[in-house]
């Protein structure tokens, strides 16, 4: 009889994957993930299929932790400010993980993520998409698609994350100005 998995073992093996494709890239051997997360190189596939789905699963994790830091206020706010709230998850989270941040954009430029992955990381956004659609309906980019406006929100927000790193004492003012900036692209027409 197999024994059964345990789920703090695959996080294990998680964290010890997002560790080493941070320091090594995603080539990094399976080998040496087992090394670092502790475990025979076979456990991996016993909670992998593949080394592919391990790099998909691993983008699924850091989604859901940027997900996390995504809050939005409640359905009476403000649009403005229902935006501003996902803008400051969202950069709060990268400044305060950067090396999650960063093998979030390695891992999302890969070519290795799958449709199905891909689409379940842009499922647990659905209400932020909905709310970017509201805004995107005042300005100019209303005959662009959400996931455009989206890429735009996600760029400029890593732009600040990144600005923020290099000079954290006028990080407050970094991250109002880049919402400001962002706001302006999709809401003024």
């Amino acid at each position: 009889m197999a024994r059964p998995r345990s789920p703090d073992k695959r996080d294990v093996i998680l964290k010890a994957a997002g560790q080493l494709f941070a320091d090594e890239g995603l080539n990094a051997p399976t080998v040496r993930i087992a090394k670092a997360a502790g475990v025979a190189e076979g456990s991996i596939f016993t909670y992998f299929a593949s080394k592919d789905e391990l790099i998909n699963e691993l983008y699924l994790e850091l989604k859901g932790q940027l997900r996390a830091a995504v809050v939005l206020p409640p359905d009476t706010a403000d649009l403005r400010e229902c935006l501003w709230k996902a803008w400051h998850g969202y950069v709060s989270w990268g400044v305060a993980h950067p090396r999650e941040h960063q093998l979030l954009t390695v891992l999302a430029l890969s070519g290795r993520i799958t449709e199905a992955a891909q689409a379940q990381a842009l499922d647990a956004f659905g209400d932020v998409a909905d709310v970017l659609r509201q805004a995107m309906g005042l300005g100019a980019l209303r005959q662009q698609s959400p996931g455009f406006v989206g890429a735009l929100m996600s760029g400029m927000a890593d732009t600040t994350v990144d600005f923020i790193r290099n000079s954290p004492a006028d990080g407050d003012i970094t991250c109002r100005d880049g919402f400001s900036a962002f706001w302006n692209a999709i809401s003024h027409g």
